[in-house]
């Protein structure tokens, strides 16, 4: 049986996973990935022939190297990799990886439904997926951090805070009123996004992903579907998808 690696590293963080016939099996979290962790993953997973790359940065040498050598297939994702879904993005090559990425996830978790891909992390991005496949664009706007650290890095006298389980609708203190005023905005905007395109698209599915979504699951007003997993899972599809075209 022949196993998929996909390696998806970020700004702060690699995340690495296995998959066998679409299914995750294995996963792990690297702070500072290294040849040495690979090798010790796909000692691991025994049978694992295939990876692809997805890198918000340049990749060092000597893990390009290594992967290049050590798989039969070695797929780094860009702006020209073929995948399952239509790009309808004016700039594709501006296009984030990940964006891409999660968004044939969710395609392909939910085909037969319009999505609105939600990832709440260091930005919070929306993308819009119509049912036959075609990538529409979406929105980008600060995550839930860089709002808090923005009102401190761009003022003289706000503090820096933090998000909580429990805040005021009405701040009545400068720290309340932070807070209140990041988090309810976050969520006005998440659940306003969502409301608007229902007018166009009824049936239309949220898909919730990023560091933040458990923290929002539990407080929009709109149903949704989390799934932490999403750009993973895309990259695997995105695999499977060139090497079935070869």
């Amino acid at each position: 049986m022949i196993l998929n690696l996909v390696l998806d590293i970020g700004n702060s963080r690699t995340k690495a996973a296995i998959f066998s016939k679409g299914e995750m099996v294995g996963s792990s979290v690297f702070t500072n990935l290294s040849v040495k962790e690979i090798q010790e993953l796909v000692e691991e997973f025994q049978g694992t022939e295939q990876v692809i790359l997805s890198s918000v940065a340049s990749v060092p040498s000597e893990i390009g190297e290594y992967l290049e050598k050590s798989f039969a297939t070695c797929l780094v994702l860009n702006s020209q990799t073929p995948v399952p879904i239509t790009i309808g993005y004016l700039t594709p090559e501006t296009l984030g990886l990940d964006r891409i990425a999660a968004a044939v996830g969710a395609h392909g978790l939910y085909p037969e439904k319009d999505l609105l891909v939600i990832d709440a992390g260091t930005a919070v991005t929306f993308d819009l997926i119509e049912k036959n496949g075609q990538f529409l664009g979406g929105n980008i706007s600060p995550g839930m951090r860089s709002r808090f650290r923005a009102l401190n890095d761009y003022t003289q006298n706000l503090p820096l805070i933090q998000e909580a389980d429990q805040w005021p609708s009405i701040g009545q203190t400068t720290e309340e009123a932070i807070r209140a005023g990041v988090l309810n905005g976050m969520i006005f905007e998440i659940d306003g996004m969502i409301d608007l395109l229902k007018n166009k698209y009824p049936g239309i599915q949220p898909v919730l992903t990023g560091g933040d979504a458990g923290f929002f699951e539990r407080r929009l007003k709109n149903h949704i579907f989390v799934k932490f997993e999403i750009t993973l899972i895309g990259l695997n599809r995105i695999l499977e998808y060139n090497v079935e075209k070869l």
